[in-house]
């Protein structure tokens, strides 16, 4: 055992073996098709059907689909890192487990607390704009049925604890049978979005391109400097509106439309052959979205002018729906109200399943309750995280506000990414022996560049949301210190050998 104390590391082996446990076995029967799959239909949701219309309106302009581009760029070199690393090490728990063959146990506590902040957070959100569309579609039947009801000083969303309660139950039944449903509702997202392009194409107007980047918006007195990016602040500049700094600021916020390729990581335990289907998976589905949000950028920047995308004064904030609705195109605003409500089922599904693997993991090693880690012996699930995980998001889905998850989101994610990227130059030369199954190219040069490109993104993310992360991320440390540290299988383990030893 490498290291002791905050830095003791958790071998690759180990962590192989590991996955052998009777009782904390998880079910091989997932293909590269079916992380695919994953990948596309927790990647495809909110940030298509929401991010795209309302980034143009409020922060960067026709030039929000240049942000998609940069985005993916940091994203495909991060997918590099975790392509190898789900290679080699195969098992559930993503970049927590990784960082713990790598960094040691404190970091992967971090790094596993942070992706809680990522999954189960943006479950919550994806859920409540779930039931938004919801309200709109049984509108489009004649029913009129609002989701969400005042409660005294509460609102309850209905639909948001409906959705999350019958995935939970779905996922607690088994692995493969959630890749069917996803493959089902993922063929019909993609169609309504390779619809809206195809559409949207005969109604675009060159002038709404001009000017691609709009020139920077000055601050006004109800715009507080906190609430710009930090990159920004930094730099002395006014507002992040518009400009080069919202065109930066852009690819921060349409950041949160990638999140999810990453999940397919965790699903490499459940993969009959990690090796290949992982990276396949990853690499995979980040290419095919990519594609896919830019054609629809710059469609929906095409058909109407970029201002007539900007937030209402009321709140009303624009869709994808918006642009065809100016149109006089009902008939496809009430297509992509139907696409978004599937759209974002599968994208609460896969985000339940990461969620529900990190603490797998994490509670296999001890440093969560051991109990959450007992999987079902006929399904192969872990059904007591999946239950708890449920519960967790189903409160915070139901009972509290989305404002502001999305920065959250994408700040915890980026700082996965960013170790997750360092994690494959240490472990390249702490262990050049492992044998890899997909190797990350020019090493250390892509994932130095993948660092680079997450740390920039995080700079041009709110002022206000770094104190929020930081906060998250202090009282992940107390919990630390106060469980995880003294529940560690792998200390416990330590201590054992070293009183065997001292007995001798």
């Amino acid at each position: 055992m490498p290291g002791t104390g905050l830095w003791r590391t958790k071998s690759v082996e180990q962590s192989i073996l590991d996955t052998d446990e009777p009782d904390t076995k998880l079910r091989k029967n997932l293909g590269t098709w079916d992380l695919i799959v994953f990948g596309v239909s927790v990647v495809i949701g909110a940030g298509i059907f929401t991010l795209a219309a309302r980034t143009a309106g409020d922060v960067s302009g026709p030039s929000v689909s240049l942000a998609f581009v940069l985005a993916a760029i940091a994203c495909g070199l991060a997918a590099l890192c975790y392509a190898e690393f789900a290679s080699t090490v195969p098992v559930a728990g993503s970049a927590y487990t990784y960082s713990y063959a790598t960094f040691g146990e404190f970091i992967a506590w971090i790094i596993g607390w942070d992706l809680i902040l990522e999954f189960a957070v943006a479950a919550a959100a994806v859920a409540k704009g779930w039931s938004v569309y919801l309200e709109q579609v049984l509108e489009l039947v004649g029913l009129t049925v609002p989701t969400v009801l005042e409660m005294g000083p509460l609102q309850f969303d209905w639909g948001a604890l409906f959705l999350v309660v019958v995935l939970s139950t779905l996922l607690a039944l088994g692995t493969k049978l959630s890749a069917r449903v996803s493959l089902v509702i993922t063929i019909i997202k993609v169609a309504v979005v390779l619809l809206v392009i195809v559409v949207g194409l005969a109604y675009v107007n060159a002038a709404n391109y001009t000017p691609f980047v709009p020139p920077g918006q000055k601050a006004t007195e109800d715009s507080p400097a906190i609430e710009q990016s930090l990159l920004s602040l930094i730099l002395g500049g006014e507002t992040s509106t518009y400009g080069v700094f919202g065109l930066l600021a852009g690819a921060s916020l349409v950041f949160f439309a990638f999140i999810g390729f990453d999940i397919v990581a965790t699903t490499a335990e459940e993969t009959k052959n990690p090796q290949k289907s992982a990276p396949r998976g990853i690499l995979g589905s980040l290419a095919i979205v990519t594609v896919l949000y830019v054609a629809v950028a710059l469609v929906v920047t095409g058909m109407v002018p970029y201002t007539d995308l900007a937030t209402a004064e009321d709140g009303t904030r624009s869709t994808l729906a918006t642009a065809f609705t100016q149109h006089g195109v009902t008939w496809a605003a009430a297509i992509i109200s139907v696409g978004a409500l599937a759209g974002l089922t599968t994208v609460v599904m896969v985000l339940l399943l990461g969620q529900t693997r990190v603490l797998f993991a994490m509670s296999r090693d001890g440093l969560m309750p051991q109990g959450l880690a007992k999987t079902s012996s006929t399904r192969g699930t872990p059904v007591r995280a999946t239950v708890l995980v449920g519960v967790v998001v189903v409160v915070a889905a139901a009972f509290f506000p989305a404002d502001k998850l999305e920065e959250m989101v994408n700040v915890g994610t980026l700082f996965a990414f960013v170790l997750v990227s360092l994690g494959v130059i240490v472990l390249r030369r702490t262990r050049p022996d492992l044998p890899r199954g997909f190797k990350a190219p020019l090493v250390p040069l892509v994932p130095i560049l993948a660092i680079l490109a997450c740390l920039w993104l995080m700079l041009n993310l709110t002022a206000l949301t770094w104190v929020r992360f930081a906060v998250w991320m202090i009282a992940g440390v107390v919990i630390y210190f106060a469980y995880g540290r003294r529940h560690s299988r792998l200390g416990r383990e330590g201590d054992v050998a070293s009183g065997g030893a001292v007995g001798s």
